[in-house]
């Protein structure tokens, strides 16, 4: 389990923007990746929101949400948020880097931070935010069983494609759908910790992972900056 926990570590360190993209005028938001060790092998925590809340009700996410006035960073909003969804607290989390954020669909720009927690952790799901919670091996986000990928068209005009897991939870007995920001963040986070091509095609150059990621999210960030430039 350490070898398994050490490895992986030292690539994320190497993928760690810190605190780089945090000036660009957006609204902020923060998701915790939270990975566990299981079985010798990596594994990933994943929420399904709950089906009250307004926005999104019933889709697969990380724990995470708007940055609020008193988190000093991405990383304070990333484990208030698991705090106050899933019960993590936050002493729990072995915070190990941030990586290469990602726009949502509200134009908030949404920080992922990656850190490990124990395979004993027992979830305390506030049921006003979240239903369920449930672990994929993060090996699934680069050799699933169950996969598909949709053309993904922003608001800003920029086209890129959509990643759509189907994972089934034995434990659960149940099927989850893992697409969107989630699935995004969780084949960056597979590739960044594997090195290994996956069994799709994603819009990286593999052999310049840190830099191919930055680039598409400054042209993601520039083909919005222009949009908002056009409505004035």
């Amino acid at each position: 389990r350490t070898r398994v926990r050490e490895r992986a570590r030292l690539r994320l360190r190497e993928f760690d923007v810190g605190g780089r993209f945090s000036h660009l005028p957006l609204p902020k938001a923060s998701v915790l990746l939270p990975l566990l060790v299981r079985g010798g092998t990596l594994h990933l925590l994943l929420t399904v929101r709950s089906m009250q809340l307004r926005r999104s009700p019933g889709e697969v996410c990380f724990p995470g949400g708007k940055s609020e006035a008193i988190d000093k960073d991405e990383i304070d909003t990333a484990l208030r948020e698991a705090k106050e969804e899933v019960g993590l607290q936050p002493e729990k989390v072995e915070v190990i880097c941030r990586l290469v954020p990602g726009i949502d669909k509200m134009n908030h720009l949404v920080t992922p931070v990656v850190g490990f927690i124990e395979d004993t952790f027992q979830a305390t799901p506030n049921p006003d935010e979240v239903s369920d919670v449930f672990v994929v091996p993060l090996e699934y986000f680069i050799k699933p069983l169950y996969y598909n990928t949709l053309p993904y068209k922003t608001s800003s005009g920029y086209v890129s494609r959509m990643h759509c897991f189907t994972y089934e939870d034995q434990e659960h007995k149940m099927s989850f759908m893992i697409w969107g920001l989630t699935a995004h963040f969780a084949v960056f986070l597979a590739l960044v910790i594997f090195g290994k091509r996956p069994t799709f095609e994603v819009d990286y150059d593999l052999d310049n992972l840190i830099s191919s990621a930055e680039n598409n999210f400054m042209n993601l960030y520039a083909s919005l900056c222009e949009t908002k430039k056009s409505t004035l």
